[in-house]
């Protein structure tokens, strides 16, 4: 009884966890709006927000075990280290405003999600122009310089 009992608990615990998660990617998302908020603590906090909301992951999850390593660490990591850059009175705030939305019924849904899939299809194109660009005018002018692969890998990430 004792082991079905701890068992209870470590699952209550997760998804304790996963609520909590939940609640600080939204607080993150309502920070970046916040004007007392840094720059740097802006540009971190759209880049979790984004990865969390984003159906692209890092490593895909239909690797085995591997594939949700970066759910499991990544994004937890993210939002740790975004969290330590926000002003401890703007993110009690924010994470009570998150809350009251959540209770509302009113998360990011579906704009979220159509911001997010309009900021991949602007990223691709822009990679897709960039690359073309750059492989087919090296190839009119000889062969390809390591500064256009650099270029092109580059923007790739961003």
């Amino acid at each position: 009884m004792l082991k079905r009992r701890n068992k209870t608990v470590r699952i209550e615990e997760w998804q304790r966890r996963a609520r909590e998660l939940r609640t600080d990617t939204h607080a993150l998302y309502l920070a970046v709006k916040d004007p007392r908020i840094p720059w740097y603590a802006k540009l971190s906090a759209v880049c979790v927000v984004a990865y969390a909301l984003s159906p692209i992951d890092l490593i895909p999850d239909f690797i085995p075990v591997i594939g949700y390593l970066d759910d499991l660490i990544l994004l937890p990591l993210g939002i740790a280290l975004t969290i330590q850059m926000i002003p401890s009175e703007v993110l009690s705030e924010c994470r009570a405003k998150a809350q009251a939305r959540t209770a509302e019924g009113k998360a990011l849904g579906w704009i979220g999600a159509i911001l997010i899939i309009a900021l991949w299809i602007l990223a691709i194109g822009f990679v897709f122009v960039f690359s073309r660009r750059f492989f087919f005018q090296s190839r009119r002018h000889g062969a390809i310089r390591l500064t256009d692969i650099g270029a092109v890998c580059l923007a790739s990430f961003l």
